[in-house]
């Protein structure tokens, strides 16, 4: 048992006995007070309370009631107060356990008199009744009529109307959430607060549609109570304890009605309180400042109301003294609201008519934005409306986003960088279906694509044999055809590639950065790049920039490996070679070649089969020839000048091998010697860009070599 309750947190025994100051403190957490009062509420409905105790439980709920709407008149905006529903739920739960509870007294003990359920039954009973029952119940009436009708059917309605428009907007929240993360303007940690808010918001409007019908429960449950102890008290007081019909009649009545209204005069407070919160959407700070600076925004209503009240208080038979007392104070607001916007304005223009230095600076700050207009997103997405669903499906999820995302950080795995943020955004004049993905605000690629269907290819390049809309897949060129989602199966049984709509827009995306990685590593990113490194190679960069090579010098180099698809992760090795290639050289392409032969054993790696060896074309001895000899200048001065027609059987050779090996099954890469190289790729990218040119020293001695043919 001692270690039972050491493991609970109060305390171990200590000679012979326990800690008692640890078991007050315990007992008086949150958690445990919580629990602890829940239980008691639930006792109350099955055990018999003497009145004194009674009279402790109603205080406690006319105090929590007057609290609850307290809170709620103060909170600055309704989430701040997000377990109202909660709290709604334990308060109902309380008058109605009390309303148990004096309902067992009113039935036992009340031929004993008008104290038999307490005096706070007892006083409010006598103090609404003014010794006529009829009029106890008559108020009895109109308070759960208030209550039920007016504010709890008001405030429900305004927490449904809440909760079902909060619930239409939230996709375009958070489509406009990703968009600010997507484009940057926004961290990871913000947009997370900001779906968690969107999320509370909802969940909470939600809840109090649901919350709004524990008050009209209890209103019915009061009056069902009420009808029940007066009847069976008129029953019990004449059948069981002899007492007169009319001294029945009014003593438990009054204890009835007393009854009623200690639970009734809570409950319309919280349905107040409940109203205060679900009508406050839109509107933050606390009720009393918000309404005062509204009322006194507009001086002319305050006047208009004063000169009506005014009017009123001459007619005939109008008490003069209230009327002309409300009228005179509405004057003197709109005389003092008309000042301060007055004060206001002139505060406007003596601002306006600064010296001339702060006009100046008002000038530049009012041209900030046009300025800021100048701004261009290095990588956009434009969406035609019908391709919104791609953003933010009706099931919540975000499946673009998410992939550009995981795009992003496969990307900076494999080239060595990160891509700066992709905005995506809708635009309206494009079609339905239609995406364009622009690179520094230039048109890079776009495509049609079907949100609720899937493409499908045949791997074969045919086309297929498939019902639907039969197009051209944006990336490659290949024949393709979008189905619904229904056919889906049917395709992948016949051995068809099938992918969605949002796969096919970010497999284009990956082809195009890959295509334009050069354009879109910053001057900016290379330096965060040479920053991030180890502190050995930062030494390096200290040996070699700026007294060697520049900044921009080592972001040419790395923007040319990126041209041809090679990752910049290994800079440790790539500043290690254009170290050394700055001994003999000091152009941008000389270097690229030295530091390429550092790369040997990343590039032949990249470039291996799944077979574990490395396909190539060797270049012949005769073409080796005659582009060394087309070759003119010295120097960093050397060019390619070949006739037209070589040039032309060239590409045709190139691209026939190329296409034989490919019909093989095999991706070989080009190889030739390292003086030419630079020109064979520069002729090459221009047909197939695709296409791995290597030179003789970028093979690395351990690496599998297979020969599919020559040029």
């Amino acid at each position: 048992m001692t270690d039972l309750i050491a493991g609970q947190g109060l305390g171990a025994p200590k000679s012979g006995g326990f800690d008692f100051a640890s078991i007050k403190t315990n007992v008086l957490r949150g958690d445990i007070g919580l629990a602890f009062g829940v239980l008691i509420i639930l006792v109350v409905l099955i055990m018999p309370l003497p009145a004194i105790v009674m009279d402790l439980f109603l205080a406690i709920s006319i105090t929590m009631s007057v609290l609850i709407l307290m809170t709620a008149l103060f909170t600055q905006t309704p989430l701040e107060f997000s377990s109202f529903p909660t709290v709604l739920l334990i308060s109902t739960m309380l008058r109605l356990s009390l309303n148990l509870a004096s309902t067992r007294l009113i039935l036992s003990h009340g031929h004993e008199g008008t104290a038999a359920a307490g005096h706070v039954i007892e006083a409010f009973g006598n103090f609404v009744m003014g010794g006529n029952f009829v009029i106890g119940i008559v108020v009895f009436a109109i308070l759960v009529i208030v209550n039920f009708i007016v504010i709890t059917k008001g405030s429900g309605r305004i927490a449904e109307v809440a909760a079902r428009f909060q619930l239409d907007s939230m996709p375009g929240k958070q489509m406009a959430i990703d968009a600010d993360l997507s484009a940057g303007l926004i961290d990871e940690a913000t947009a997370k607060a900001r779906r968690k808010d969107l999320e509370d918001e909802s969940g909470f409007f939600g809840a109090m549609d649901g919350a709004s019908k524990f008050v009209r429960g209890d209103a019915i449950a009061g009056l069902l109570i009420t009808a029940i102890n007066v009847i069976g008290g008129i029953i019990i007081g004449v059948a069981q304890q002899g007492l007169s019909f009319s001294e029945a009649g009014r003593t438990y009545t009054l204890l009835t009605v007393g009854d009623g209204l200690v639970t009734q005069v809570p409950a319309l407070i919280v349905s107040t309180a409940a109203g205060l919160l679900v009508s406050k959407a839109g509107i933050t700070g606390a009720a009393d400042k918000t309404l005062i600076k509204q009322f006194s925004g507009y001086p002319q209503a305050l006047g208009m109301s004063a000169g009506v009240m005014l009017t009123l208080a001459l007619l005939p038979g109008i008490p003069m003294l209230p009327f002309l007392a409300l009228g005179g104070g509405a004057a003197y607001l709109a005389v003092t609201a008309n000042k301060r916007n007055k004060i206001a304005r002139a505060e406007v223009a003596h601002q306006a008519a600064a010296p001339a230095a702060a006009a100046a600076a008002q000038a530049a700050a009012a041209d900030e934005p046009i300025s800021a207009s100048l701004k261009i997103d290095d990588l956009k997405i434009e969406l035609g409306y019908a391709l919104l669903p791609l953003v933010n499906g009706p099931d919540g999820t975000d499946r673009l986003t998410e992939q550009i995302k995981a795009l992003r950080k496969s990307l900076a795995v494999e080239m060595g960088f990160v891509m700066p943020s992709v905005r995506i955004l809708d635009n309206v004049q494009l079609e339905a279906n239609t995406y364009i993905i622009k690179i520094k605000e230039v048109d890079a690629g776009t495509g049609r694509i079907w949100p609720n269907q899937f493409m499908v290819m045949d791997p074969g390049g045919n086309q297929v044999n498939v019902p639907g809309i039969h197009t051209t897949e944006p990336t490659f060129g290949l024949p393709a055809t979008w189905v619904d989602a229904g056919l889906k199966e049917e395709a992948s049984l016949k051995g068809y590639t099938v992918v969605d709509a949002a796969t096919v827009l970010s497999t284009h995306l990956t082809e195009l950065l890959k295509g334009n990685m050069s354009d879109l590593l910053s001057y900016g990113e290379v330096q965060k790049l040479l920053k991030d490194l180890p502190k050995e190679q930062g030494e390096l960069v200290k040996d070699i920039v700026p007294s060697l090579i520049t900044v921009s010098g080592i972001q040419r180099v790395l923007q040319l490996l990126l041209t041809e698809r090679i990752s910049v992760r290994d800079l440790s090795t790539i500043l290690e070679g254009i170290a050394d290639a700055l001994a003999f050289s000091r152009n941008p392409s000389t270097i690229v070649e030295h530091v390429r032969a550092r790369l040997a054993r990343q590039i032949c790696a990249q470039n291996t089969s799944y077979n574990g060896y490395l396909p190539l074309i060797a270049l012949s001895a005769q073409w080796e020839q005659a582009f060394a000899e087309s070759i003119i200048g010295t120097g960093e001065e050397r060019s390619l000048a070949m006739q037209p027609s070589k040039l032309s059987e060239f590409m045709t050779t190139v691209r026939d091998r190329f296409e034989q090996a490919a019909r093989e099954g095999e991706a070989p890469v080009l190889v030739t010697s390292a003086s030419i190289r630079p020109f064979v790729r520069s002729l090459v990218e221009r047909f197939r860009a695709q296409t791995t040119v290597l030179s003789q020293a970028e093979i690395h001695p351990r690496a599998r070599l297979k020969t599919v043919g020559s040029v």
